[in-house]
């Protein structure tokens, strides 16, 4: 059978299988999304680095989970675009490995990056007057790098572990893009090493991590519930519902896309659950912190009055 195999070169991605009309209205409402992405994640960027009352540890990791918003956006959704309005889908096999390579560094990176802020909240909350102390600037950049390199370095093991396997097609992947569990269904090997990997990696950086966020927010709960301030528990609400509103975002349709039974979410779902946190979950990040966090908004009247003064 070893004689019969076809190695590809390069794959063909399905994507959204719809008629043409429904295909250009796609276009438009996935461009305005990606838009959106970019500026709302690039105005709370500039407004960290213009207002320096936001140079703080909670907006520092604010900021690096804008930087990976819009890189795990722009890693899938230009091609996704140029899909919808072109008849040759093909994509060549090494940049498609690359591009599973940056999906997953940026997943996982924004997995850690979360609990980090979650640690930030409490910590805050919880023993204000350690908290410059404890997440002082060495911390946090230790933090954020350490999650950048460990996210990558799985990422590495997981395309290793792919690229041990021998591709002879078929040729197409149901998908928008280079999805890891896509990629897996053209080998014509035993997968299960890989899969069992996978499993793996999605208890400990997404199970893990999701304990260790509601560990850390029922403490905060509590100290919230104990403060007799009126206006420090609407604060501290309005703060940590915006991160919650985030992970629950975020690792909820992760879970059920890596440890749901298979048979519970067929090919259409999948690209369903993709779509959403390749592209809503970065552009609604920036939306549902702009919107509930005083201290941006206030950043923003700030830089906008400053203009209208120039």
């Amino acid at each position: 059978m070893g004689g019969n195999r076809t190695w590809i070169t390069e794959v063909t991605l399905l994507g959204f299988q719809v008629d043409s009309a429904l295909e250009f209205f796609l276009f438009g409402l996935f461009s305005l999304f990606y838009t959106l992405t970019l500026l709302g994640n690039g105005v709370i960027l500039g407004l960290i680095c213009l207002d320096s009352r936001l140079h703080t540890p909670m907006y520092f990791f604010l900021s690096q989970l804008a930087i990976i918003d819009i890189s795990y956006a722009s890693n899938s959704v230009p091609k996704m675009l140029a899909n919808l309005v072109s008849q040759k889908r093909t994509m060549s096999f090494v940049p498609c490995i690359m591009q599973t390579f940056l999906y997953l560094s940026f997943a996982h990176t924004e997995c850690l990056i979360l609990v980090v802020m979650s640690y930030d909240r409490y910590v805050a909350i919880c023993h204000p007057l350690h908290y410059t102390v404890i997440m002082s600037w060495r911390v946090c950049s230790v933090s954020a790098i350490t999650s950048w390199v460990l996210s990558s370095l799985l990422a590495l093991v997981h395309v290793g572990l792919i690229l041990r396997l021998p591709f002879c097609g078929p040729h197409e992947i149901n998908q928008f893009f280079c999805e890891i569990l896509s990629v897996l269904k053209l080998a014509c090997a035993d997968t299960r090493l890989n899969q069992a990997v996978i499993f793996a990696a999605s208890v400990l950086v997404l199970v893990g991590p999701v304990c260790l966020v509601l560990l850390s927010y029922v403490r905060i709960l509590a100290a919230i519930l104990r403060t007799r301030s009126g206006e420090g528990r609407r604060k501290a609400f309005s703060t940590c519902s915006s991160h919650l509103c985030m992970v629950g975002l975020f690792f909820g349709s992760a879970i059920v896309t890596y440890m749901a039974p298979k048979s519970h979410h067929p090919e259409e779902q999948q690209k369903i659950l993709s779509l959403f946190y390749s592209l809503f979950n970065p552009m609604l990040n920036p939306l549902i912190y702009s919107l509930r966090n005083a201290e941006v908004k206030g950043a923003l009247r700030r830089v906008l009055r400053k203009d209208r003064l120039m």
